[in-house]
């Protein structure tokens, strides 16, 4: 049932609680247990065992620009997820990734079978030297980002998965200046919030928009479910002026009150804008500097799309995924998923019957959670073997 609200706020608070805008700040309400707690306690004291370094793992590293917190996990660790023990870090802090800048020295120390990266010798004061900033410039700024900013930087703010209440009851684009149709960056649009709850420019209400369209339903591959839907981003919209009324006379001794939209001005836009398309805020900047890390929790989730659209049927490495366990399932961007290819079906012609059998899955590479959303998450993938299909299965890596 659609609930009419009396003030764009409440509106606009819907749009932001539904679509969960900010992605990282969710609680934890998935279990853990006591053992897995201990178990993380007890790492953060003595770090990884020697037989889980990479052959070549280095004594020394100095970081260098362009590195990613996955590489050189890489780099020291046969399985990179295990990133935060390597460090010592606990449930505490394993959401505050450990900042690496550009110019530091990581030291590997190995004492009674057991490996941990510091970013100081000898357990002593870290001195940080990064290149001059200006004091404005925050010190995460500069620090490695976890995966390749280029291949998740459009993921950050585009798509975006939404319910189906909270696209309806967005602001829409229903006129252009000069009863233009199609709309570009630098264009002028004319903008209507639902029955009730006008677009008004109000201290404190958003002034920048993000604009979508096509809200495609994610259905559960296993379920059938609908998940969200994820809406298209087709570019950013300033408000510049209010929605108001405007009372004129009628021409019999009365008067007529007038809808006057709000009014917008396109920016940076993917695609051309169109009548229809709907208007939503736009997010915090999120920060994209997370641990890679195992999740502490067993995972089995499914291959929902393949980012691209409905023509592209085949996922390969560097290619995003969205998968079917969110922020709700205590997914967290970080985690660190193996995919796994499923087994063909076949006949068994061994078998007199010719039965029916479907091969073991396999392991096909591994992806990494990078924004998640209530019930859909989004995963890069790091590597693949075979090409990645919805429906494949992701695990807890080994």
């Amino acid at each position: 049932m659609h609930h009419k609200h009396n003030h764009l706020k409440a509106a606009l608070a819907l749009a932001l609680a539904a679509a969960v805008l900010a992605p990282a700040a969710q609680a934890q309400n998935y279990p853990i247990t006591g053992q897995q707690r201990a178990t993380a306690q007890q790492v953060a004291q003595r770090g990884v065992p020697l037989h889980e370094l990479a052959p070549n793992a280095p004594d020394e590293y100095v970081v260098k620009r362009g590195d990613t917190l996955w590489a050189i996990s890489g780099m020291y660790l046969q399985r990179p997820w295990r990133w935060p023990e390597l460090w010592g870090m606990n449930l505490q802090t394993i959401a505050n990734p450990h900042l690496i800048f550009p110019g530091q020295t990581l030291y590997l120390e190995k004492v009674d079978g057991y490996a941990r990266l510091r970013t100081s010798r000898g357990g002593g004061t870290e001195t940080v030297r990064v290149s001059p900033r200006t004091r404005s410039e925050s010190l995460s700024g500069t620090a490695l980002p976890t995966l390749k900013a280029h291949l998740i930087e459009p993921f950050l703010a585009e798509p975006l998965v939404v319910d189906e209440l909270t696209l309806s009851q967005a602001p829409r684009i229903v006129a252009g200046r000069d009863e233009r149709v199609i709309l570009s960056a630098g264009d002028r649009a004319y903008v209507r919030g639902p029955q009730g709850s006008p677009l008004e420019l109000e201290p404190g209400a958003p002034r920048q928009f993000r604009v979508f369209r096509n809200a495609v339903p994610l259905k559960d591959p296993v379920t059938q479910e609908v998940l969200g839907y994820e809406a298209q981003y087709v570019g950013q919209a300033s408000l510049v002026r209010g929605e108001t009324v405007q009372e004129s006379p009628d021409g019999k001794g009365g008067v007529v009150a007038d809808i006057v939209p709000a009014t917008v001005d396109l920016s940076r836009t993917k695609e051309e804008v169109r009548m229809g398309d709907r208007l939503l805020p736009s997010p915090a900047r999120g920060f994209a500097n997370y641990v890679p890390r195992a999740p502490q929790f067993a995972v089995d989730a499914a291959v929902v799309s393949i980012y691209g659209g409905t023509a592209v049927r085949y996922a390969g490495q560097n290619n995003v995924v969205a998968i079917n366990r969110g922020s709700s399932d205590g997914m967290e961007a970080g985690h660190v998923l193996q995919v796994l290819t499923q087994g063909r079906r076949m006949v068994d012609k061994t078998d007199g019957e010719r039965t029916q059998v479907r091969l073991p899955s396999e392991a096909n590479g591994l992806a990494m959670v990078f924004r998640t959303f209530d019930r859909v998450s989004y995963a890069l993938l790091l590597t693949a073997q075979q090409p990645v299909l919805v429906g494949d299965r992701l695990v807890n890596p080994e």
